[in-house]
């Protein structure tokens, strides 16, 4: 299948526009995904409509702690990603096509995956495990669909899709959690493969065009948890995002390149939950951590408890988007 948003260059040779990549790709070759090649010119999808994963998942799962809470999120992905994350904890299918050099999936159409959203009884679709900016075409296609079937669209990515894939998915993506991965460029560069400015542009972009964000920093022992850098990223939630964006801070697992890293240690987590609250964030989350019991959401207004969670059950008591004190407006949808 033929992607969208690339451009045709000279001697057959083209230029990917769905990610901030911008992968200049010569005739039988992929770009850094492996999932797009040239084809005498022209740029096809190699996981258009190869389904990998398919799963009905809690939507704190994601995480989603300001979308529905409680219901349930027909998750899928495809094989791939425009990252090389070293601490990647999908590379099993993340990584497939550069790592195993193979393209796995089972063929499913975005109708059928509505389908079986609904069958379900799914308040949504999450495109998730991987980035869907991989799959953009079947992700759009999907959520096009789910929309007039009154189903919520949800992007779990690294936010380095490019500005045109943005403007075309927000009137039919109603959440995104983006991985902020750290808080300075060099990191961006040496673990991921990728850069730390354009996802900064493109949480930006997604906030004024009303999409519902929650960001997500995996802290990894040594490399980007330093009080001063974490200091850095909450700032930049509360004045380029907005105070009321949900910062969910996870602990890191030793996995794929980084085994040898140690876990995050609790008093880490709890710095960062510290330092995320005192720059004045509404709402920050301590994830893969249960035993710290911050994963809980309170009205910033009047302090009451309004979402409680243990594990993946919660008992939410929201009356119509506010707080039952007070009558605050909580950020999401409910």
């Amino acid at each position: 299948m033929e992607t969208i948003f690339y451009e045709k260059l000279s001697n057959k040779s083209v230029k990917c526009n769905i990610c901030d990549q911008f992968c200049k790709i010569e005739i039988n070759k992929e770009g850094i995904c492996k999932v797009r090649v040239n084809r005498n010119g022209i740029l096809e999808t190699l996981v258009y409509p190869k389904s990998i994963a398919r799963s009905i998942d809690p939507i704190e799962k994601k995480p989603i702690y300001h979308v529905k809470p409680g219901s349930s999120s027909y998750s899928i992905a495809t094989v791939g990603c425009n990252f090389k994350c070293s601490f990647c904890q999908n590379a099993d299918i993340a990584q497939m096509p550069c790592d195993r050099g193979v393209i796995n999936g089972a063929d499913i159409f975005p109708k059928d995956i509505v389908s079986q959203a609904l069958r379900a009884e799914c308040d949504s679709i999450a495109y998730t495990y991987t980035e869907p900016t991989i799959y953009f075409e079947l992700a759009l296609e999907t959520a096009k669909i789910a929309h007039q079937k009154n189903l919520l669209n949800i992007f779990v990515t690294n936010g380095f899709m490019s500005g045109i894939v943005i403007e075309e998915i927000a009137p039919y993506l109603d959440a995104a959690n983006v991985d902020l991965k750290a808080f300075n460029d060099k990191f961006y560069q040496k673990y991921c493969k990728a850069r730390l400015e354009p996802v900064k542009e493109n949480l930006k972009l997604m906030k004024s065009l009303g999409i519902i964000v929650e960001v997500t920093t995996l802290l990894i022992p040594g490399l980007n948890d330093s009080p001063k850098e974490l200091e850095q990223l909450a700032c930049f939630i509360k004045e380029d995002l907005g105070q009321e964006t949900p910062w969910h801070i996870s602990r890191f697992h030793p996995c794929y390149q980084m085994n040898d890293y140690p876990a995050t240690p609790t008093e880490t987590l709890e710095t960062a939950y510290k330092i995320g609250k005192g720059a004045g964030l509404y709402h920050v989350y301590a994830g893969n951590a249960p035993h710290l019991g911050l994963e809980d959401t309170y009205c910033h207004s009047c302090g009451t408890l309004l979402v409680k969670r243990a594990g993946y059950n919660t008992d939410s008591n929201i009356k119509e988007g506010k707080c039952p004190n007070c009558t605050t407006p909580v950020y999401g949808i409910y």
